[in-house]
């Protein structure tokens, strides 16, 4: 995790500060309606779409299962096209990795294109520790860095900054990261864009060393690809002499015909393009074009956990499209800060809680951050069914705490809280597994029920406080079918 999500408090409580800022429900409600309404359009020209999501669930889940394999053959194919490969198994481990091939080169900047692998492992923090300056490059993770913020969305990471604000964060911080905003510099889109362009040119023109993440690897040919819209990934993949890539061990796909799947599904999910603007692809090293020396570090942080879950592993089936995000109510106006993770919304409350384990409080509070109206499953083009996987890890929070191991024993820690949770499901399984006692207390429940009151006691009253108490029937469902139909044979 990311260093500048240490602290957050858990969701529930992030939340109810962010849905009382106007200006960033504001925003949200805005970009999230705009971008889902143009994915619509997008997704509904093509008549094979329904295929299409098919086909890309059974080429991820093919490859997890078969995930070891296609790593190795990864590996040899990069090894072969002039690249080296680093495995590191966390973010300790590969923030290390990264920063000793910087220092390696003697260089004390790099520049990145846009990588949610290096946000999760806090890379920026560990190459500022090292005296390694990290200058990020696309337009929206340009706007966060400059405004000392975090990223907020999986494509459009400033989502929650409007264009005055934006304007305000170049005139003010600029000149400290380099070249400085043009005086009376304005918040219409085009000079925006023009003052971020003039401001990373000469970053580019400087840096030897680039720093990337990568949307799929090709296990068959070694070669990795990057979508984006605005070509400063285009800079960062082919200026610098050395190129350092960190992805997640999940992005790997067989072939370059599995590949067509995907780069007909993430543009229409995503931006809602028929195809990205730019799509950059390189394997290994080359003499006559590119960097020099190329390096992946594949990263695993808890994904072998993950994929041991039979449920929870379809989460890294996800191409990081943020169209989930887009349809989310509780997303729209909770923000993404308020998930305490790089990866917010739908994806983020189920992909977090298994990377990092529910040991903590922000972890085990975000498989309750969703109303389970299954929109994000509706939207996503590889059908992971979010809300299954949410009510899983919701049974996991009740049950007990962050899976461990001791040696080869695995260990199931008790969680803090929720105490009153499993009580109340102990007590209804102890009823509903004998009959007489459930018959018993419904009709002690129906007898009473004038008594009953309208909202919970204790801990109840959060569930209470914000919807209506079902009323109890008159009589029990068993003793009226029973007075109506007691005659007859199917009355048992």
């Amino acid at each position: 995790m990311s260093g500048t999500y240490l602290g957050m408090p858990a969701f529930p409580a992030a939340a109810h500060e962010a849905v009382r800022d106007t200006t960033l429900r504001g925003n949200l409600r805005h970009a999230t309606h705009t971008i889902r309404a143009k994915r619509a359009r997008a997704v509904a020209e093509v008549e094979d779409w329904a295929q299409l999501r098919e086909a890309g669930k059974r080429i991820k889940d093919h490859t997890l299962r078969h995930l070891d394999e296609y790593l190795v053959r990864l590996e040899e194919s990069v090894t072969a096209a002039g690249g080296v490969v680093h495995w590191a198994a966390d973010a300790e481990e590969a923030n290390r990795i990264v920063t000793e091939l910087v220092k390696a080169t003697g260089e004390a900047e790099v520049v990145k294109v846009k990588s949610m692998a290096t946000q999760e492992i806090g890379l920026n923090e560990a190459l500022e520790a090292a005296g390694i300056r990290a200058y990020e490059t696309d337009l929206a993770e340009l706007i966060v860095q400059l405004g000392k913020d975090r990223p907020s969305h999986i494509l459009v990471p400033a989502i929650h900054r409007n264009r005055g604000e934006i304007r305000d964060i170049f005139a003010r911080e600029m000149g400290e990261w380099g070249r400085p905003a043009p005086d009376g510099l304005t918040d219409t889109p085009a000079e925006l864009a023009e003052a971020a362009r003039l401001h990373l040119r000469e970053k580019f023109l400087r840096a030897k060393v680039g720093v990337s993440g990568a949307n799929f690897m090709v296990a068959e040919t070694g070669t990795l690809v990057v979508v984006e819209s605005e070509g400063n990934g285009r800079m960062c993949l082919t200026l610098p002499e050395t190129l350092i890539s960190v992805v997640g061990i999940e992005k790997i796909v067989p072939t370059w015909r599995d590949l067509e799947v995907f780069l007909q599904t993430l543009p229409r999910s995503s931006t809602a393009e028929r195809m990205n603007p730019y799509t950059s692809t390189w394997t290994g090293t080359t003499d006559e074009d590119g960097p020099r020396v190329f390096h992946l570090v594949l990263l695993d942080n808890g994904r072998t956990d993950t994929l041991a879950d039979e449920v929870g592993r379809q989460a890294l089936r996800c191409i990081r499209c943020s169209a989930c995000l887009n349809v989310c109510p509780v997303y729209e106006r909770a923000g993404g800060h308020a998930y305490g993770s790089v990866y917010p919304g739908p994806i983020g409350a189920i992909l977090s809680p298994q990377l990092r384990g529910t040991g903590s409080d922000i972890d085990a509070s975000l498989p309750y951050a969703s109303s389970l109206c299954g929109a994000c499953y509706e939207v996503c083009p590889v059908a992971i069914d979010i809300p299954e996987v949410l009510v899983h890890l919701r049974e996991r929070v009740a049950q007990g705490g962050p899976v461990t191991r001791e040696g080869n024993r695995v260990v199931l820690r008790p969680a803090k809280g929720h105490a009153a949770e499993r009580a109340a499901m102990r007590a209804a399984r102890w009823a509903l597994s004998r009959p007489g006692a459930l018959r018993a207390g419904q009709r002690v429940a129906s007898r009473t029920r004038r008594l009953h009151p309208r909202t919970l006691p204790g801990p109840g009253r959060a569930w209470s406080g914000t919807r209506d108490l079902p009323p109890v029937p008159a009589e029990p469902f068993r003793d009226w079918w029973q007075r109506t139909h007691g005659g007859r044979k199917d009355a048992k």
